[in-house]
């Protein structure tokens, strides 16, 4: 049996969140390994798109934005009415944009590496417990089992898994989930500047869908085109997703002058909750911990910051640094994500989903609202009209929320 190797922090997983992790510990001299299951250059499947929010961690990752396709804000649809919206600038970059995620992570682990990290691609990874503690990853490539020992292990691993299984990082199955699918297209509007999204979805029955489709132009030619839906529709359970694609496809096939499917269509899940996030020696960040908006779907710049401020915790403090994470991540996101939650089940009922979808984009002012909740630009201390709104649908939405899950759409 090989002596393990012995390292200040282990990841598992490579993609924007290992990556951010990684890089931001490997340029303060910590010595740090991401053990990746897929193979360099892997694709994940995604939507592709960077909010403001994304694009601020990326700056402070020092990720250069050349290779992106620019985005100066958002076009939303509902129904009949379009509402094109500029990113608000102020805290955040009034830019986001659109990057194709095999070439947005290829970026970002060879930032890593270039920091100085190690980074083993092929390499499946578990936690390795001792009494009850994280003390490393066992990895391997080939069957084998090589113990590699680390002060902290990040579980960066995306949908929950094997790994998050192992430490109780699964989703909370009382909580509501995603799922979405998209594909490429050739179209003309390929270097659009605005992210497109149709918030009024029907599946091939008439049915309502809380979700929305997407058109996120590359500028390479090419539109990363898919459509989302969450747990708490009616009928969730029967949703065909390839379905609901060819009816979003229908809605904007002249609009987009598109052509015909690059790829085949690929769905993934989109866990919006975490029964746990951190342990003794482990953390996990972005969505193995359930840092997803169920508003939107959106998680790329929750791992990039929460793999930032598991980085500088553990440089300042390792011993507390899990603990500590937990608190920091808790007051940064938890009560935007828990109002999200809890606004699903809300939209979960048709007749409520058609009526809020119209105040949506009624009004100049309550588009800008559903802007900043859409982009994750939301702080949980806003004195904005946007922050004002979520604390008081907070409020609101904890009375009700109950009786929105005895009552939700059946499934």
């Amino acid at each position: 049996m090989p002596a393990p190797e012995r390292y200040d922090v282990a990841v598992i997983g490579g993609g924007p969140g290992g990556a951010a992790v990684a890089r931001r510990l490997a340029e303060s001299g910590a010595r740090v390994i991401v053990c990746e299951k897929g193979e360099r250059g892997r694709d994940k499947v995604c939507g592709d798109g960077l909010t403001p929010r994304a694009i601020a961690a990326l700056d402070e990752l020092g990720v250069e934005l050349d290779a992106s396709h620019r985005i100066d804000g958002l076009r939303m649809i509902a129904n009949r009415t379009v509402r094109e919206l500029p990113w608000p600038g102020g805290r955040y970059p009034a830019r986001g944009a659109v990057w194709p995620r095999k070439a947005l992570d290829q970026a970002l682990i060879e930032h890593a590496e270039a920091a100085g990290a190690e980074v083993r691609f092929g390499t499946e990874a578990l936690p390795e417990l001792d009494g009850g503690r994280v003390v490393g990853v066992r990895a391997s490539d080939d069957g084998g089992g090589q113990l590699i020992e680390a002060d902290l292990t990040v579980l960066a691993t995306g949908a929950p898994g094997p790994a998050a299984r192992l430490v109780g990082a699964v989703r909370d199955p009382n909580e509501p989930f995603g799922l979405a699918i998209r594909t490429y297209v050739e179209s003309p509007r390929h270097t659009d500047r605005h992210i497109e999204a149709c918030l009024t979805l029907r599946d091939e029955h008439g049915t309502p869908v809380p979700g929305y489709g997407w058109m996120f132009p590359c500028g390479d030619g090419t539109v990363n085109i898919g459509v989302g839906a969450l747990s708490t529709m009616q009928g969730f359970t029967k949703l065909n997703l390839n379905s609901l694609l060819e009816a979003y496809r229908g809605l904007v096939a002249d609009s987009w002058e598109i052509g015909e499917n690059l790829e085949r269509p690929r769905a993934w899940r989109l866990p919006m909750s975490a029964q746990r996030r951190h342990g003794p020696g482990w953390v996990a960040i972005g969505d193995a911990a359930g840092l997803v908006n169920p508003m939107n779907g959106e998680g790329i710049d929750y791992a990039l910051e929460s793999g930032i401020v598991a980085a500088d915790l553990f440089l300042s403090d390792p011993v507390t640094a899990p603990v500590r994470y937990d608190a920091e991540v808790g007051a940064r996101f938890d009560a935007f994500l828990r109002t999200g939650r809890r606004f699903s089940f809300l939209i979960g009922h048709p007749w409520i989903l058609r009526s809020g979808l119209r105040v949506a984009v009624g009004t100049q002012a309550i588009a800008d609202i559903t802007l900043a909740v859409m982009a994750n630009l939301v702080e949980p201390d806003a004195r904005d009209a946007a922050g004002r709104t979520m604390r008081a649908a907070d409020a609101l939405l904890a009375l009700t929320d109950p009786l929105l899950r005895r009552t939700r759409a059946a499934a």
